[in-house]
């Protein structure tokens, strides 16, 4: 039956909690890749480090499968309210530990491997954590307005983006690049651990829960594999230009502003963050509209015009003006902003509620954690192995038209969102 009306704010602060903290410990880390890179992995060539340090975050990014698998076992299994707490400790103590972690000087090679470990149980967090989140948001909204609450789970994730990048371009503001490169990049993750301690609280105190099946025996993943791979397919197609545009566009496209464009840190990260604020209004407004037109034709033509307007906005963003870059990287906010707000309701709406967390949280993270893991590294290599400042164009475009079709191939009508209490 379905639960109660959960315009409840608790529902929708303790969701967005854990996407908050999540993003911002994964947004810090990119926005400082290049000092991380430094620090961690040393070497002569500076597009070797930043690739070995976006080869670090790609890891932790291909181990959101196995997240989304073992945290959706327990969210069908035990409730999505206890899989949010694992998700949400699971991140913020690692966050905290990067933030204290001795570089290659002190401590030799221990140093990139305790990162790498880190990194690891981030992305097992970070597999559960936004899948998990979008569900029990979308399963406890009224019918009426399961876009607009739903694209409250993606706000959350971009608010911790977004909260990361502010953080970022205060510090690279207030500090000397020097202070910055020796410890002012380790505050932000101290602040992870503050937010974690609040994600815990909101979330032990929701008070909201939509019961297991506890009825079923078999694994609700392999029940997935066996009766709802086509839809795991969809999911993973219908979710490849988010994985792709999101990060190739707020998280790499700091550190090629630098290495392309030649701009200072601080611009870079005064561009991104001004941009990403743009994400936020345009998410909720496609949410809302989703509920009076339908999510499909705003995924479907979002998706599609990214794929034509990849190439000149990137020819844009390669200027002399930062005026230039701003307009650009807003144009692509809005194309993926509305993307993005519709997307959440939809894809809970696709899978059956019995293994909603276990079909998501593996078809949704198979492809984040590939495309989106390896699209900055991928980005990174391909500019300074083909000479082509503008050839990320090329990565957006391919992933929009594989989502715009994935989109046009669901032709089923929309089942009516099972919930139970």
């Amino acid at each position: 039956m379905q639960t109660s009306a959960p315009g409840s704010r608790k529902v929708i602060l303790a969701g967005m909690a854990g996407n908050l903290l999540e993003w911002f410990d994964f947004a810090i880390y990119g926005f400082f890749a290049v000092t991380i890179g430094k620090l961690f992995f040393p070497g002569e060539d500076p597009v070797a480090q930043v690739i070995a340090a976006f080869g670090v975050f790609a890891v932790g990014f291909l181990m959101r499968p196995i997240g989304g698998m073992l945290l959706g076992h327990i969210g069908d299994r035990h409730g999505r309210d206890l899989a949010m707490m694992i998700s949400v400790a699971a991140m913020a103590i690692p966050t905290f530990l990067v933030g204290i972690l001795p570089t290659y000087a002190t401590l030799g090679l221990a140093a990139p491997i305790l990162l790498l470990l880190l990194r690891m149980i981030q992305g097992l967090s970070v597999g559960g954590e936004y899948t998990t989140s979008v569900i029990y948001m979308v399963e406890h909204a009224p019918a009426k307005r399961r876009g607009f609450v739903g694209s409250f789970a993606v706000l959350g994730s971009v608010g911790g983006m977004l909260l990361g990048s502010a953080v970022g371009a205060l510090l690279a503001d207030i500090l000397t690049p020097e202070q910055l490169e020796s410890w002012g990049w380790r505050l932000p993750f101290f602040m992870g651990l503050l937010l974690g301690v609040a994600g815990l609280y909101l979330r032990r105190h929701s008070g909201e829960s939509v019961q297991p099946n506890s009825s079923e025996t078999r694994s609700p993943l392999l029940i997935a594999l066996r009766d709802h791979w086509r839809v795991m397919l969809r999911v993973s197609g219908l979710s490849l230009v988010n994985a792709v545009a999101f990060y190739l566009l707020f998280v790499y496209l700091v550190s090629w502003l630098q290495f392309v464009d030649g701009l200072p840190p601080a611009k870079a990260l005064e561009i991104n963050t001004a941009s990403m604020l743009l994400l936020l209004p345009v998410m909720l407004a496609s949410g809302w509209l989703s509920d009076h037109i339908g999510g499909r034709i705003l995924l479907f033509g979002s998706s599609l015009l990214m794929a034509v307007f990849a190439w000149p906005l990137f020819w844009l963003m390669h200027s002399d003006q930062w005026i230039d870059i701003q307009l650009a990287q807003m144009c692509f906010a809005v194309l993926l902003g509305t993307f993005l707000g519709a997307q959440p309701a939809y894809i809970v709406n696709m899978i059956a509620k019995e293994v909603r967390c276990s079909a998501t949280g593996l078809a949704y993270n198979i492809t984040l954690g590939v495309a989106g893991g390896l699209s900055p590294m991928a980005a990174t290599w391909l500019v300074h192995r083909t000479h082509d400042d503008l050839s990320p164009a090329f990565l957006i475009i391919a992933a929009a038209f594989i989502s715009a079709l994935a989109v046009a191939s669901d032709r089923k009508p929309r089942r009516v969102l099972e919930t139970s209490s």
